[in-house]
């Protein structure tokens, strides 16, 4: 049981959604895993809104995402589908070591089992406790069948499962044995497919087997967060998933994190008039069973023209390498949910929701900036007056530049930044460069600069001393100009690399989302869906995508603001 924590649990539809998710489910894993002798984390976050303690069938404990994650045959790679945990003597004493080897800190401290410096990844895709040098732990893997330390690579990345660190629930892994996760043939392309799985009888009653055994262990139920892929079939599974949960818990919030990946090209048409179709079908759906629904994405659109991809002035990244793109999303996930995460004073999703749906604005965009660009010596107000408005954010959104648009409500999250920094350090008497650096606090610092930057916007921000975790197998997509902990360096680059970094994440409803909502309706409006009956034959009548796309027109006229905005 997770005690007082407001659990929530995630559903990971899709292979997308799988690179986004692994890197998630890492970061949440090395935040709770900080290595022996490192300052202790703040504690802010609870962990177990996230995870679920349970025990192996030799006794040992273990402490498992609550999770139930959804992929195409061919997906997991060495992965098993009843993951490793349960069942495996070794790795049972690998756990006892662990938490014999940390008594003095709780279960709850860590994930189990994290791999500690002397771990490998053995190739059946389990982590494994390697002997050290004085003595303690589990005797070494030496027999002749052991596999030899492997380190995934980005060259050796094919599948999310190739870097996943954390062990997984049996009731985790839901595999769709229907379609095909390789090759051209059996594919999940369109929406109507994905809807017609949980239609179902026999994969209805399995995932639904699978919601009431996590559901009925938690005490105080908040409620789910849904990452899904939303340019393939995976949009119509998501949306199906989003109406049974709406269906049989009534009240609980749920939140959809529609996912898209980098920049696409005009070389297949189909695919792209596919994917333009789900993601249409998709947002409409998912909007109308979810609380509230957030496209995550590193392309600079939601149409058919190609649009080059979102930059970051201290990131290299290749936005065609999933496990690139997944890594940057997952960052900026792990940040803006930071608020119904939280240890003390939580909001809870369904007021999260709330507080950004309101007069039926239920989509809504997320912006970063990562990292957070601070520099050694420097405090947050000299940070944030060098970073100027909103505008320079990174939109995260598929949703074009931000600038001239009007954002009607706003959640912030700043982290990562030690308290010493949070407020001037001017001498007593120095003239102050702005009025950030009169506050008295950081939570009142970031609270002003929220109201110069937008004065009649309903704005809700949180400060935490907790940074994003970036240690491998996370990509090093980092300028040399960072330190360790993701400051910007002045002067030579230290070689160290970035183990953690500070981020500024923002939840919006923007009228940016007229313009694109509305440009999606108008390529939906010129498109003769005649030509692709292939689609329609999936399981989408005529009827369907009308009212679709009356549905998405009357959604984008929710964000009109004036000033020149697509009607």
């Amino acid at each position: 049981m997770a005690g007082g924590a407001r659990e929530v649990l995630t559903l990971q539809l899709g292979h997308f959604a799988g690179f986004v998710g692994a890197h998630w489910w890492n970061q949440q894993d090395a935040a709770l895993c900080a290595p022996t002798g490192a300052k202790e984390p703040p504690g802010e976050l609870c962990p177990d809104v996230l995870y679920r303690t349970g025990r192996t069938p030799h006794g040992q404990e273990t402490y498992t995402p609550r999770l139930i994650l959804m992929d195409l045959k061919g997906s997991l790679s060495s992965l098993k589908q009843e993951g490793g945990l349960y069942g495996d003597r070794q790795l049972d004493a690998a756990i006892a070591w662990k938490l014999d080897s940390c008594e003095e800190r709780s279960l709850k401290s860590f994930s189990v089992p994290p791999p500690p410096p002397q771990g490998v990844l053995s190739s059946d895709g389990i982590w494994r406790v390697k002997s050290i040098p004085n003595g303690k732990g589990p005797p070494p893997l030496t027999t002749a069948a052991a596999p030899k330390p492997f380190t995934p690579t980005e060259d050796s990345i094919r599948v999310w499962s190739d870097f996943l660190r954390v062990h997984l629930h049996p009731r985790s892994i839901c595999m769709i044995q229907k379609y095909n996760h390789d090759g051209e043939a059996g594919r999940l392309e369109a929406f109507g497919q994905g809807e017609s799985i949980l239609k179902e009888p026999r994969c209805l009653e399995d995932v639904e087997d699978r919601l009431h055994f996590y559901v009925e262990e938690c005490d105080h139920l908040q409620g789910f967060q849904i990452l899904c892929d939303l340019h393939n079939g995976f949009s119509g599974l998501g949306a199906k998933a989003a109406e049974l949960l709406r269906d049989e818990y009534s009240g609980r919030g749920i939140i959809t994190w529609g996912l898209l990946p980098g920049p696409y090209s005009r070389g297949d048409p189909l695919k792209n008039i596919y994917r333009l179709l789900n993601t249409a079908l998709g947002l409409v759906h998912m909007s109308a069973h979810s609380s509230l629904v957030c496209p995550l994405s590193l392309g600079g659109g939601l149409g058919l023209r190609p649009e080059p991809p979102v930059t970051f002035p201290h990131l290299h990244y290749d936005p065609a390498l999933p496990f690139h793109c997944g890594a940057i999303l997952a960052t900026a996930l792990d940040t803006v949910t930071a608020p119904y995460r939280l240890r003390s004073s939580p909001v809870f999703m369904a007021h999260l929701a709330d507080m950004l749906n309101f007069s039926g604005k239920k989509v809504a965009t997320a912006a970063a900036t990562i990292p957070f660009p601070l520099a050694p010596g420097q405090s947050l107000p000299d940070a944030l007056v060098q970073l100027g408005g909103a505008a320079t954010w990174t939109p995260l959104s598929a949703c074009g530049s931000p600038s001239g648009t009007c954002c009607f409500a706003q959640s912030v999250v700043l982290r990562g930044l030690d308290r010493a920094c949070h407020t001037s350090q001017l001498a007593p008497g120095t003239p102050l460069p702005s009025p950030l650096h009169a506050c008295a606090t950081g939570e009142d610092v970031l609270a002003q600069y929220l109201q110069q930057q937008q004065p009649t916007v309903r704005s809700s921000a949180h400060l935490l001393l907790a940074p994003c975790m970036v240690a491998p197998p996370y990509p090093q997509l980092f300028s040399p100009g960072l330190s360790q902990h993701g400051l910007v360096v002045d002067g030579p680059p230290s070689g160290a690399a970035v183990e953690s970094i500070p981020v500024l994440g923002a939840l919006c409803s923007s009228s940016s989302l007229n313009r694109t909502l509305g440009d999606l309706a108008r390529e939906l409006t010129k498109l003769d869906v005649r030509r692709w009956a292939s689609f329609l034959a999936a399981g989408v009548e005529q009827g369907d995508l009308d009212e679709a796309l009356q549905e998405l027109r009357s959604l984008a006229q929710c964000y009109r603001s004036g000033g020149g905005l697509v009607d």
